[in-house]
């Protein structure tokens, strides 16, 4: 099945929702009015029920089939922008400065509004169809927050699929694997305290500076040299503070940055060494190193049979050749990864093209991969929810 006509017909439409959305970028938790739009086109398509507040601003629509009674599955998008300035030049551009859909989540919810549209003018398909809108995906954990709160059970989800743009896949095209297809999160803050002074005469204190530089290149021993080589793993340091004049040593630097893993061994690997190295980096400079260590999102991890029908799907709407279907895995995070621990499903990428990298101020959104996103939902729905 190519492209759906009616995701084509529609395409103006959502294309004009999408640049709406682009426009109000909301962060984390404050999504009010991106919900309130989203939750208002979903009852103006006829849902059979929209809830809002699900993990605090959350909204889920839920469609009747109409071929009977039969399984429910949820579709998932993020509806959260980022705290940066837009430098896209685009004339439907953040009006809010400091805030920007840099990562397509405005074409995330575009795409899955459309689907849902189809989905409530068609129901060819039995049990019912879970459209979830999610926030803070963005560091805030929103998926584990509309979990939290009974996302599952109260809809009675049996499996969950979620779908993000990938700069540099062609429009049109797909890419999943089964398995971890994104990384473990963690954030540490590693604080170095020693004895400040005057900078000529640092034999009368016990410099953190120092200390903390022998810390960050210790530090990238662990992936080199206490993983196995063929693990994925990833420890980058990304801040450091410490400091005010060029003629005083200061008492206290402070570095903070990321672990990235693939598996949960990996990452405990991680954090135990970081406290190992810390505390033998402190005992052979005389200062005292302390280590604030937050496991955050887990791996996103593709159930292999979701995956596989996934892929089909997929291939249906795009054709043979033009899904990928043993991506590289990507050592970013996914808060969906907490849907995927609660139930079996998977995530996939769909093209955007030629664009700039997510998270990136000149990034915007293909617009040109909407029906191929509508129409992705769309037939995975059919299909997995086809009348026995």
């Amino acid at each position: 099945m190519p492209i759906l006509n009616r995701a084509a017909e529609l395409h103006g439409e959502v294309t004009r929702w999408r640049h709406h959305l682009h426009q109000r970028p909301e962060i984390l938790y404050e999504v009010h009015e991106t919900a309130a739009f989203v939750a208002e086109k979903l009852r103006q398509f006829g849902c059979d029920e929209v809830v809002s507040g699900i993990g605090r601003t959350g909204v889920v629509g839920v469609i009747n089939g109409s071929k009977g009674a039969g399984r429910v599955i949820g579709l998932r998008a993020d509806m959260d922008a980022l705290p940066m300035r837009e430098e896209s030049g685009k004339p439907y551009a953040s009006q809010t400065d400091g805030r920007m859909h840099a990562c397509g989540h405005d074409g995330h919810m575009a795409m899955l509004l459309g689907a849902a549209r189809y989905l409530s003018e068609t129901r060819n398909f039995a049990g019912r169809v879970a459209v979830i809108f999610q926030p803070a995906e963005e560091g805030g954990a929103g998926g584990a927050a509309m979990v939290r709160d009974g996302l599952m059970e109260r809809f009675g989800i049996e499996k969950v699929y979620g779908m993000h743009n990938l700069p540099g896949l062609p429009v049109g095209q797909f890419a999943i694997r089964p398995g971890p297809i994104m990384a473990a999160t963690a954030e540490f803050e590693i604080a170095v305290r020693g004895r400040g002074g005057h900078a000529a005469m640092p034999h009368k204190s016990v410099d953190p500076v120092v200390a903390a530089g022998h810390l960050v290149v210790a530090l990238q021993g662990i992936a080199s040299r206490s993983a196995d080589p063929l693990e994925s793993l990833v420890v980058s340091v990304t801040q450091i503070h410490g400091g005010d004049a060029h003629n005083i040593i200061p008492d206290e630097v402070v570095l903070r940055g990321t672990v990235r893993t693939l598996r949960k061994e990996m990452a405990e690997l991680a954090e135990r060494r970081m406290r190992e190295i810390s505390a033998g980096i402190a005992a052979a400079h005389g200062a005292q190193i302390t280590v604030d260590y937050d496991n955050n999102y887990p791996v996103t991890f593709n159930d292999p049979a979701e995956a596989a029908f996934a892929e089909q799907v997929a291939i249906e709407v795009a054709g043979e050749g033009r899904v990928d279907a043993n991506v590289a895995p990507l050592m970013g995070g996914e808060d969906f990864s907490y849907m995927l621990e609660a139930r079996p499903g998977a995530f996939i990428f769909i093209g955007n093209g030629d664009s700039a990298y997510l998270h990136n101020s000149s990034y915007d959104f293909a617009d040109d991969a909407i029906p191929h996103g509508i129409s992705y939902w769309v037939r995975l729905a059919e299909t997995a929810l086809a009348p026995s």
